[in-house]
């Protein structure tokens, strides 16, 4: 079947890329945009208006984009804030995580080892087009092998809760944890530092029958290892849910576990809590009645596990290739990208097998969502 790219004012009258039968009858999947470059996380304003990372993997000369037609963008929040320049970090360095909050304010992960600048949170308000907040996470809150790339907005306890996956220069996973960022008086805290919960199992990842694989301290090739990922929050703000990319396991942790420093990491540990089995996956994100929605990066489908702690196929499609950053829109519907990582040249014996269009999707999910979850 001939696709057509839907006009994004006209979409609500769907288009069938994919078929699956997790409930009764087919799930719709529809095109949001075919673009030019690979798509990381992205993040919908309570406008509607669709910001995204363009992947850090490819070394994209805009680090983070805003939807301007089906086929187009503009910088974001404009070309200043993409350009690296000396004497000042008030630029975007190397992203991948962002989320709105329900205020129109976009937040922004810069992981900053592109340029080697202190990674940070970087808040810009969509509606007064200025720079809201930077929140800075210095060492010991990030580590040589930090690569904060996910996002949790908790307003209800005024904090963010950040994803490290620990593969960014020198990191191998071993060191993944989850940052908190306290939104009033800007105080960092690293946890679950190397817990269980966090570091990769050692499992492969293997798209079309290929083991992604990297060159290892001896040299030879080993399997990417991947850590914590995906992490969203529950609408009451009550469970942290979380996971490695690479690794079987789902986990869960109360807030209040969370954010009580009078824990010692042991303690914390015992508190987190393995809630379902999972593929390898990379986003995740949350509805109103809680079924929690996974990017299967293998297999080129979105997951769900819903109240009965179950993992299920919710939909899939021949072109979803490493399906990335999923996030919840006011209009009801879950957007994903297809980044295509797992096409890339290093992959592949140094011919690329990525190429253009880059894929944003939407998709309904089982109930409504939180944006900023």
């Amino acid at each position: 079947m001939k696709r057509k790219i839907l006009p994004i004012a006209a979409m609500a009258a769907g288009m069938l890329v994919s078929v699956a039968f997790a409930q009764e009858g087919p799930l719709r999947a529809e095109i949001v945009a075919r673009l030019p470059q690979s798509v990381g996380n992205i993040a919908i304003t309570p406008d509607n208006q669709i910001i995204f990372s363009h992947h850090p993997f490819f070394n994209p000369d805009v680090r983070v984009a805003k939807l301007t037609s089906s086929t187009t963008f503009q910088p974001f929040p404009n070309a200043d804030w993409n350009t690296p320049r000396k004497g000042t970090d008030h630029y975007l360095d190397n992203v991948l995580g962002l989320r709105s909050d329900e205020n129109g304010i976009v937040w922004i992960i810069d992981m900053g080892f592109r340029t080697k600048v202190t990674p940070k949170l970087v808040g810009w308000n969509t509606h007064t087009d200025k720079l809201e907040r930077i929140y800075y996470m210095p060492e010991p809150i990030t580590r040589g092998g930090s690569q904060p790339q996910d996002i949790v907005i908790d307003q209800k306890n005024r904090k963010f809760y950040i994803a490290d996956e620990d593969i960014g220069p020198g990191g191998d996973g071993s060191h993944a944890a989850i940052i908190i960022i306290d939104m009033d008086t800007g105080r960092t805290r690293r946890v679950l530092d190397g817990d269980k919960s966090t570091v990769p199992e050692n499992v492969p990842i293997t798209v079309d029958g290929n083991d992604l694989t990297v060159s290892g301290k001896d040299g030879k090739p080993t399997i990417i290892k991947v850590g914590c990922d995906g992490i969203t929050m529950d609408v009451r703000s009550e469970w942290v849910y979380f996971a490695p990319l690479s690794g079987r396991s789902l986990y869960r942790v109360r807030v209040a576990d969370l954010n009580d420093e009078k824990l010692t990491p042991t303690e914390l540990s015992a508190k987190v809590e393995r809630y379902s089995d999972k593929p390898n996956n990379g986003g995740l994100s949350i509805d109103y009645a809680g079924n929690l929605y996974l990017t299967a990066v293998e297999t080129k489908s979105i997951g769900v596990v819903g109240a009965d702690r179950k993992y299920r196929t919710y939909l899939s499609d021949p072109e979803m290739v490493w399906p990335d950053g999923i996030t919840a829109s006011p209009d009801g519907y879950m957007y994903v990208s297809a980044s295509q990582i797992s096409a890339a040249a290093m992959f592949h014996g140094g011919k690329a097998e990525n190429k253009t269009p880059y894929l944003i999707y939407r998709f309904k999910p089982l109930a409504a969502g939180y944006v900023s979850r």
